[in-house]
């Protein structure tokens, strides 16, 4: 109370921002960002040192190149939330559309590496339409740009990205075709003119590098499990009738919470729309004899977190075959999780992981008395126990699920059981769908749950559902991370 308090008085009148600028900072958003932060929790000096462990990975002589997404349209004037390339924006911070981002390494020595961006000017007359930009002065002052262009003068930029090209021996760069074919055009043509060759594939080297997360990195996606999970629980303690309704609720509190945005579009199925694994369509009124699974989650700082969790709609579970299937689920994911604990030691890799949840499913079935359960594991069972996360949801597929995971790798654990309605299955287990999924940060001496908030412990779930939640929600957060 205390702190509310204090940012009720301390919200009163807004002071002066000298700073317009085209996205967060602390320079104009004191209660998002701490002072040294590019984005929530990740400070300038995490972003420089990055480039620094790409251009090590680097030869002398050598330029990467990094074409940002632009705002891509749904209709007409009507535009989507922008979304950057993430690549860039792990490099750099950077999160406004139509730029580009030019590393170069001339020498051996990391401190003469050097960062060119190529941003959109300020300009007053789309600022006033489209708010504000950053500009060329500010990507130099804030994000430590050794230099800057603009975007808009495209002969001036042909021009430098040429005598770039020409003073390196080897370019790094990633076509694709589903970004700005004008800007992706040129470069692939001034590379082919100026440097004689095709460009180096970059996208795998910096897959490597995001796979294993920093510690600031891992605070960030910590901090959007726990809203999230909170945001589970809150939602487990009400009675909701629409898919729709329960979707909205979620996303309203991951938001309210302190998250940026939903990390992905919601899976809300009740019932038999449980066993459509990606269901997105929400539409559907849910019933007392069934249950729902929800697979979403908050994201910030542009860092996702990824939860499921199924419970009864009526609070109360719609049969024995009903929570013996959660409980089957959730023996499987007890067991993959305590498997992390020791999976670097024991050298395992996300298959490896995947294999053995096979083998638990297959048990559980054999406990469900359900016929044939060895050969039908992988068709109620069909998806993988889980991927990579971090910018992306499924963050960084160039590597391996066959690698050896390794500390700093943040993987879901979700293990799911969709029983389809057919008579290969006892009648009171069909249309029943049951997934459990949570974020786990892989570490030497074990692993942590970074979603640990939202319960699924069936009397942690019956107490919820029954008796609400204890532990307050911070609503409509105005602190930095």
């Amino acid at each position: 109370m205390m702190f509310r308090r204090y940012m009720a008085s301390a919200l009163t009148n807004r002071p002066a921002v000298r700073s317009k600028l085209g996205q967060a900072l602390h320079e104009n958003r004191p209660f998002l960002l701490k002072p040294g932060e590019l984005t929530p929790g990740i400070t300038a000096r995490e972003y420089y040192e990055r480039r620094l462990a790409l251009a090590s990975q680097l030869p002398v002589r050598s330029c990467a190149v990094i074409l940002g997404n632009q705002v891509q349209y749904a209709s007409g004037a009507v535009f989507f939330p922008f979304q950057q390339d993430n690549d860039l924006f792990y490099l750099t911070g950077w999160n406004e559309p139509d730029s580009i981002m030019v590393l170069e390494k001339p020498t051996e020595r990391l401190e003469d590496v050097s960062l060119t961006m190529v941003v959109p000017p300020k300009n007053d007359f789309k600022e006033k339409w489209e708010g504000f930009r950053t500009g060329i002065d500010g990507v130099k002052q804030f994000f430590n740009a050794d230099e800057a262009l603009s975007i808009d003068n495209s002969i001036d930029l042909l021009t430098r990205l040429g005598k770039v090209f020409k003073r390196n021996e080897y370019i790094y760069y990633d076509e694709d075709t589903k970004k700005s074919r004008k800007y992706n055009s040129n470069i692939l043509n001034l590379v082919k003119e100026t440097n004689s060759g095709t460009p180096r594939k970059l996208k795998s080297i910096i897959a490597d590098l995001r796979k294993c997360k920093s510690e600031a990195e891992i605070r960030v996606m910590r901090r959007a499990g726990q809203i999230s999970g909170r945001s589970y629980n809150t939602a487990m303690a009400r009675r909701f009738r629409n898919e729709r309704t329960l979707q909205t609720y979620l996303e309203h509190k991951f938001i309210s919470g302190g998250c940026d945005k939903s990390a992905y579009i919601p899976v809300v199925g009740a019932g038999p729309n449980a066993l459509c694994i990606h269901y997105t369509n929400n539409n559907d009124v849910m019933y007392d004899d069934e249950m729902v699974l929800v697979d979403a989650s908050g994201a910030l700082g542009g860092y996702c977190s990824d939860i499921s969790r199924t419970w009864p709609v009526s609070g109360k579970w719609p049969s024995s075959a009903h929570k013996d299937v959660y409980e089957a689920v959730l023996n499987v994911q007890r067991q993959s999780i305590r498997s992390c604990n020791t999976a670097i030691a024991d050298k395992k890799s996300l298959h490896d992981l995947h294999e053995e949840s096979v083998r638990l499913i297959r048990q559980e079935l054999k406990n469900l008395n359900i016929p044939k359960a060895s050969e039908i594991a992988e068709k109620v069972y069909p998806h993988y126990i889980g991927h990579n996360l971090g910018l992306d949801v499924h963050d960084v597929p160039e590597v391996s699920r066959f690698n050896p995971l390794v500390e700093g790798q943040v993987i879901t654990i979700e293990p799911g059981i969709y029983i389809p309605d057919t008579l290969d299955f006892p009648k009171e287990f069909r249309n029943i769908g049951v997934r459990i999924e949570d974020d786990i940060a892989l570490q030497k001496d074990g692993c942590l749950n970074l979603t640990v908030e939202a319960v699924k412990e069936i009397k942690d779930l019956e107490n919820v559902m029954e008796n609400g939640v204890t532990t307050p929600f911070e609503d409509d957060i105005v602190t930095p991370l």
